[in-house]
């Protein structure tokens, strides 16, 4: 099989499987990040409006534990598909449940929001962390397209985004938000039936637990999952009845430190105790420092949902003529450079990889978080700006999200490409959900660096986004100085493929 993929170039020289994969991405990710763009406006604007009227520091918190626990719960569905069901069955289940939610999320009803909510992120941690390891499934560790197929796999995430942030930011205009979040629920079904008929170009691919259980440990995963269920339902069940207590901010704070705290012990489980040689070690050493380069620029990045949204709303001028720009569609931007940008940066690592010139993961991952920090020295200017009382031009978000992109280029894809290369085969679908984890602690810090942005005191936001642009440029410097050393350490993959 793997030989046949190899020689298979039918889809613009990859195999036909990244056609089925990135297909079934780009519709998922239409569902999540049209929805995405509406969440914090939608829970700040008040009652008599249609919304639910929290504070922004509360939407900011609860945007940020929902984003996180999104991306929180790939670590269990990589171990569900690994040992129980499957990547198939995970990709081909979590997509019925997140398109669940989005129709509970359709229901104009405050009391069901967040039960739809829950549902997108459990099916999201199924999906997510699956389909991205069944990509670089496709490929054995030698093959030079690998880098090139996560682009291109990348560029249909944006594509499916750029028709949400459409979509969604439009019938959220036009025809309220509840339409819009309907339109998201269409988006994931189209994607399920894409991915059902075209099945058969991953055939042999993760269609079968990597570690299978007994039988006596599968009844007992299949109950501890069950029991979780029912847990969470009862859960939510007392917080909807005011039984016990819910503090977003505090909660938030909490969760961050809970989920550092988990990505640490999971990865050191797997790096003490799976039984790893010498070599896979190393290349685990060289994947924690890519892990924390991701962790910090999700952080800075995940503004676009928060801050940076609710600037674009209040202190960006939308008015083109008679034409307001809904605010969702700022967030287009990126996925716009991306779709321009991903076959420039396909082609690149191509070429670079052919020279033997090509830079170590990790100084790729440096450079994207630099270039990332860097957006916000723009945002900086443009809230001096806002707090002298104008209202700027919209091309002071469209450059922070064009720097943002090319940061993401950078990094995104090269780390999933890391991941699937570095990682040790056994734990391939765990791996990718410990490092899916990176996105989770990212996103629940920018929540709580949202959460600092009241939009009554505008004279706040240059410090917020100087703040940002120092931390990352730091992480960054750091991490080019151990990539000294991680970088040979990366080389051993191949090592191990050749020998």
């Amino acid at each position: 099989m793997t030989i046949e993929r190899e020689n298979d170039t039918r889809f613009v020289g990859h195999p036909m499987g990244l056609l089925t994969l990135a297909g079934t991405e780009m519709w998922e990710r239409m569902s999540y990040y049209g929805m995405r763009a509406l969440l914090v406006l939608f829970m700040v604007l008040a009652l008599e409006e249609g919304g639910l009227g929290l504070t922004v520091a509360t939407a900011s918190a609860i945007y940020g534990l929902y984003t996180g626990a999104v991306y929180f719960f790939g670590l269990p569905g990589g171990w569900i598909a690994d040992r129980l069901i499957g990547g198939q069955k995970a990709v081909f289940y979590g997509g019925i449940i997140i398109m669940i939610g989005h129709i509970i999320l359709a229901i104009p009803s405050e009391s069901t929001f967040f039960i739809g909510l829950i549902f997108v992120v459990l099916g999201t941690g199924l999906l997510k962390p699956n389909i991205g390891a069944m990509v670089g499934q496709l490929y054995s560790p030698t093959d030079s397209r690998r880098d090139s197929a996560y682009t291109i796999y990348y560029m249909g995430i944006n594509i499916g985004s750029l028709i949400g942030y459409g979509v969604c930011g439009y019938l959220q205009v036009n025809m309220g938000y509840h339409w819009a979040f309907g339109a998201a629920a269409v988006g994931m079904g189209l994607g399920l039936i894409q991915y059902k008929l075209t099945l058969n170009n991953i055939e042999g691919v993760s269609d079968k637990p990597v570690v299978p259980l007994t039988p006596q440990a599968e009844k007992k995963a299949y109950t501890a999952i069950v029991g979780f269920i029912i847990g969470l339902a009862v859960l939510t069940v007392l917080i909807y009845t005011n039984v016990i207590g819910f503090d977003p901010v505090v909660v938030a704070k909490q969760v961050a430190v809970a989920i550092t705290t988990i990505f640490l012990v999971y990865f050191a489980y797997i790096y003490f105790g799976g039984n790893l040689n010498a070599d896979e070690k190393k290349r685990m050493g060289a994947l924690f420092l890519i892990c924390l380069a991701s962790t910090c620029f999700w952080a800075g990045f995940e503004q676009a949902g928060s801050s940076l949204n609710l600037f674009g709303q209040d202190y960006t001028q939308r008015m083109i003529g008679d034409f307001e720009i809904p605010p969702a569609w700022f967030q287009s931007a990126n996925s716009i450079f991306i779709i321009i940008l991903s076959p420039f940066f396909a082609y690149m690592w191509m070429a670079l990889g052919k020279r033997m010139i090509e830079p170590s993961y990790s100084v790729k991952c440096a450079v994207g978080l630099i270039i990332m920090a860097s957006g916000f020295i723009v945002m900086f200017f443009a809230a001096q700006l806002a707090a002298s009382g104008l209202k700027v031009a919209p091309y002071w978000l469209v450059a922070t999200y064009f720097l943002h992109t090319v940061g993401e280029l950078w990094l995104s894809p090269v780390a999933l490409s890391a991941v699937s290369k570095l990682s040790p085969k056994r734990f391939a679908g765990q791996m990718m959900g410990v490092f899916v984890l990176t996105y989770s602690m990212g996103s629940i810090i920018a929540g709580i660096f949202a959460g600092k942005f009241d939009p009554e005191q505008v004279d706040q936001m240059p410090g917020l986004y100087l703040q940002i642009t120092y931390f990352s440029v730091a992480i960054g410097i750091v991490l080019l100085l151990l990539s000294l050393k991680t970088g040979k350490w990366e080389k051993l993959a191949e090592k191990e493929e050749a020998s």
